[in-house]
């Protein structure tokens, strides 16, 4: 374990390759499902099953890899948040075009009243509108020119897009009656989101107890 704390850049290098080739592995497997002709009855379903779910196992993973860190000293851990976003936005993409194109034929009107109609694409339509400034943004170039606390601030709705991605993927189940997944999502994401308020409270009450030690020894040295 303490191996895994002190990662060289070249090993985190290989990681990220192995990961980058790992996470395109279902987008594989639906292409060799299409021309094996194995995606069953509804073709359409099951890729825009298949791209929803992959898109909420990355989100969940994203979201994972701070507290995941902070658990266990893998600070590395970090250089691999970017690759893994852009992997939840890519299948999130993917499964918003199958939608707009499988679903309604590039028909605006139709797919409009679908989103006004049905809660639960209203809901994963506004999580990929969110995710799209995200994406946008997720260059070096775009830290710079945004500024590192506006860049940060931005991408805090991280927060907000996971639990509407569960909440779309809880809808999407809760109308065939199976729950299970959609429960061990929430449950997930409710935890990381949890760690994540409380390391943030910790952080203001050890920036506050230094604070006041800092003035209590200004104090005692205006007082000599």
């Amino acid at each position: 374990m303490n191996a895994l704390k002190t990662l060289s850049t070249r090993q985190v290098l290989h990681l990220r390759n192995v990961l980058f080739v790992l996470a395109l592995l279902p987008l594989a497997r639906l292409v060799l499902f299409v021309f094996l002709d194995k995606l069953g009855a509804n073709p359409i379903e099951f890729i825009t099953r298949n791209t929803g779910d992959w898109a909420l196992y990355f989100l969940t993973i994203t979201l994972a890899v701070t507290p995941l860190r902070r658990l266990t000293g893998w600070n590395w851990l970090v250089r691999l948040r970017r690759m893994l976003g852009l992997y939840a936005f890519f299948y999130v993409f993917l499964h918003f075009t199958i939608f707009f194109w499988l679903d309604h034929f590039f028909d605006f009107q139709e797919m409009w009243k679908d989103i006004v109609k049905r809660p639960f694409i209203t809901v994963g339509v506004l999580a990929f509108a969110l995710l799209i400034p995200l994406a946008i943004t997720s260059t070096n170039a775009m830290v710079r020119r945004l500024g590192g606390k506006r860049w940060q601030w931005l991408h805090r709705l991280t927060y907000v897009i996971v639990p509407l991605g569960v909440l779309h993927f809880w809808w999407v189940k809760a109308g065939k009656n199976v729950l299970a997944q959609p429960i061990l999502f929430a449950t997930i994401v409710a935890a990381l989101l949890l760690m994540r308020i409380l390391s943030h409270k910790n952080r203001q009450q050890l920036a506050q107890l230094f604070f006041r030690r800092d003035a209590g020894a200004g104090l005692v040295e205006e007082s000599k």
